[in-house]
């Protein structure tokens, strides 16, 4: 496992054992299974990875020690401060959509805007929970029949699954979740997403309606030094107009 996340990082045994504080050899002893790490050399090791809480368990426990990052529910007292704080964002963000999303784009929690948008174009209430927004955007029964320009947009989103992967690590519920976007109809992404034309600074995520064209784009915000898997897993993600025509008409949809 050392070894693996050592190549996802393009670290050499060396670079590692100088940024984690041990020598060269006592690296290649561990992930030639000569020796084995005490708990917090481990966790040194795993920092100097940048390997995620979750995946830094997993390697405790193949070194034989308990786990240390908890994975608390969403609705745990220890994760009151955080759901406080979210439910102030997701207020604020009114009356334009914002979802708090895990580590694999379910729902977990959004403000009363997010649904009533998304209902103007979808029945949500005849889609199964958790819902999954990646899901809600390249199902042909969902979102994507009112996704201007499919083909930019479906670059554009599959370019943030990888680029937002908590560790920028794909685990594999995330390589799972990729081709199951992928085995959608007319799902063939290749290449790096596009750039944009625009003189825009992002590539805008465009919807059309009824000949109305809205074009947003996405504020994400993550909790800063998270101590807990779930803490380090959520994100929040707050739409905004890309343009004021956009603004006007948003505001008259959501009458």
């Amino acid at each position: 496992m050392l070894r693996d996340w050592r190549s996802v990082r393009g670290k050499s045994q060396l670079d590692l054992a100088l940024d984690a504080g041990t020598s060269q050899r006592h690296v290649s002893f561990i992930e030639s299974g000569r020796s084995t790490p005490g708990r917090e050399k481990l966790l040194a090791i795993a920092e100097a990875l940048d390997v995620p809480f979750r995946e830094r368990n997993a390697l405790l426990v193949a070194a034989g020690y308990a786990p240390v990052y908890p994975e608390d529910g969403w609705n745990e007292p220890q994760m009151r401060s955080i759901t406080a704080a979210v439910g102030r964002m997701l207020r604020q963000q009114e009356p334009f959509p914002a979802v708090l999303m895990d580590r694999y784009w379910n729902v977990v929690a959004a403000n009363d805007a997010a649904p009533k948008f998304f209902g103007k174009f979808v029945d949500l209430a005849a889609r199964a929970g958790p819902r999954n927004i990646l899901h809600l955007m390249f199902d042909p029964a969902g979102m994507r029949p009112f996704v201007r320009d499919w083909k930019r947009a479906e670059k554009a989103l599959l370019g943030r699954v990888r680029r937002e992967a908590v560790g920028h690590f794909a685990d594999e519920r995330t390589r799972e979740l990729v081709d199951a976007l992928m085995a959608y109809p007319g799902v063939a992404a290749e290449g790096r997403p596009e750039t944009g034309g625009e003189s825009l600074p992002m590539i805008p995520l465009s919807f059309e309606r009824d000949g109305l064209v809205l074009n947003y784009f996405s504020m994400i915000s993550t909790v800063g030094t998270p101590t807990t898997v779930t803490a380090q897993e959520l994100r929040l993600e707050c739409m905004f107009p890309a343009d004021e025509a956009t603004e006007r008409h948003h505001l008259a949809l959501m009458e």
